[in-house]
């Protein structure tokens, strides 16, 4: 099984959108820059799904026009049909071959009615006259609110989006209603009716106390075996022992512990979704509950001191970002962390900052920055990697996707892994200057990890009990179950330092499994 997602905008991927107007941008094992739901996909299906997977309205487009001027359709007016559809259609059968899946699951973004969406919901028509009948499932997902005023459910919203989809000749064969709480059986009923579908096709996703607690929720709505009796397919029972017992501790936890995120995208909550899953990952395995307190790192640079933000946290994390805004507070909590010897994990621009604030307060290269930041630092501790100089455009360009990582035997980073070569994904334009490295090293702030061209990929600070920084984003590699290490790690020596114990990380006691690369 597979999934994909349409996102009907005309941007070509989802690289050069900014957090507060689209949330997190995931990164695939092929260096796609995607929608935050292929990372949900990932995380769900415990798999890997490649770029091709997210189509947008910009990609198709551009493939069409790109046909026409290549002559590639011999001379005919190019339209929305056939042209665009039959683009459309391709896409999602050409994903659903590559990740070599008997069955696809295909989310179609926007709101039924949008104008943009049209083309997708028409493809789609056809593709379902095409396959035909028994190999597809048309499923809508729409919002029953609860008028606390009325006490009262109301399925006018939801009747409505199916009266859109039926004008477009699409009438769907489940209907999935989302609520605040589970809506009594009347109003199911009610939904199932004016749906036009029988009463064991219409179910409640409700908000639960876990995301991950929803597969079994539904499935004990009997959701399963009617999927396999629409696509005809020979099914199980299926067994929820493996999935249970991966997030147990998400959803039975015996502690808890408080992680203090400084980040410049605090106020949108999915501008940092993979971490934050991640953190609830390597939590689960711990049986511990993660608390996440938003900080904004600009908050941090208008107080003189970071106590009050700080004191009480049992670690503390920055993660990647762009741009200028906040670095100077994210680096106060970077020198808070190190000072104090609170466990700190820093990814992406948060592993080139720590290299900066080092610089600055332990080696005296006052005004050290990244060129990023300041093009005039007199200390250009980060700078631009030399191919991105020749870069022309900024979609598409930045290093991505998955690469190795040596780790240097005996480390922080090799100790956690239990691996001295691991994989991991990119998203990054700048890193840190290797005419710097020797002299980060000599005082403390040792590189412990490296690709195989010598670029710095992880640092860890001799003498402090946890203070990992890396390069790639380790959050894009995590699953229930199988946290990504180095979350696990920071967790742990977290939750130490909160009991008062001698602050150190647990080793993985789990396989952290390799993924089988995307073609």
């Amino acid at each position: 099984m597979t999934a994909l997602k349409i996102d009907p905008y005309l941007n070509y991927d989802s690289g050069l959108m900014n957090p507060y107007v689209h949330g997190e941008v995931f990164v695939t094992e092929d260096g796609g820059e995607t929608d935050l739901d292929l990372g949900r996909y990932e995380r769900f299906l415990n798999t890997t799904i490649g770029k091709r997977s997210n189509i947008t309205t910009g990609q198709v487009y551009l493939e069409v026009i790109q046909r026409e001027r290549r002559g590639d359709y011999l001379g005919k007016c190019v339209q929305i049909i056939p042209q665009v559809t039959d683009e459309i259609k391709h896409r999602i059968g050409e994903a659903t071959k590559l990740a070599e899946a008997d069955v696809g699951i295909v989310e179609i973004g926007g709101t039924v009615g949008d104008i943009e969406g049209m083309p997708f919901l028409e493809a789609v028509r056809q593709m379902r006259l095409e396959v035909g009948e028994g190999n597809t499932v048309i499923a809508h997902v729409a919002l029953v609110p609860f008028l606390e005023t009325v006490s009262e459910y109301k399925t006018k919203p939801l009747q409505h989006s199916v009266q859109e989809l039926r004008r477009i000749g699409l009438q769907p064969d489940l209907i999935f209603v989302r609520s605040k709480g589970a809506p009594p059986e009347d109003v199911m009923q009610k939904v199932a009716l004016f749906s036009s579908v029988e009463r064991r096709r219409a179910f409640a996703a409700v908000n639960l106390e876990s995301i991950y607690a929803l597969p079994e929720y539904l499935d004990r709505q009997g959701l399963g075996d009617v999927v396999c009796d629409e696509l005809r397919l020979k099914c199980q029972k299926p067994s929820w022992d493996a999935w249970s017992k991966s997030i147990e501790g998400i959803l039975k936890p015996k502690d808890e512990v408080e992680i203090a995120l400084i980040g410049k995208y605090v106020s949108v909550p999915d501008s940092y979704i993979s971490v934050m899953d991640a953190l609830h990952h390597a939590g689960g395995k711990l049986g511990i509950k993660v608390g996440v307190r938003m900080i904004e790192a600009e908050e941090l640079e208008k107080n003189e001191t970071t106590t009050s933000f700080l004191g009480d946290a049992g670690g503390i994390l920055v993660p990647g970002g762009f741009g200028s805004r906040g670095a100077e507070g994210k680096m106060s909590a970077m020198k808070y962390a190190r000072e104090h010897l609170v466990p700190f994990l820093g990814l992406c621009f948060g592993f080139q900052l720590s290299a900066v604030e080092f610089a600055r307060n332990m080696l005296g290269m006052s005004g050290a920055n990244s060129t990023e930041v300041d093009p005039n630092t007199p200390y250009p501790i980060v700078h631009i990697s030399k191919e991105q100089l020749k870069v022309g455009q900024m979609g598409g360009t930045q290093r991505l996707g998955v690469s190795k990582v040596n780790l240097r035997p005996g480390s922080l980073a090799h100790k956690i892994y239990g691996k001295k070569e691991v994989f991991e994904r990119h998203r990054h334009r700048y890193e840190i200057n290797g005419d710097y490295i020797d002299k980060l090293s000599e005082s403390g702030l040792e590189i412990v990890g490296n690709s195989d061209d010598g670029r710095a990929e992880v640092l860890a600070l001799s003498g402090h009990p946890f203070f990992l920084a890396t390069q790639f984003h380790p959050e894009f590699k995590s699953w229930p179950g199988s946290p990504n290490p180095c979350f696990y790690g920071f967790i742990s020596a977290s939750y130490r330092k909160k009991k008062g114990e001698p602050v150190k990380p647990d080793l993985a006691d789990f396989s952290y499994p390799s993924r089988k690369p995307w073609p």
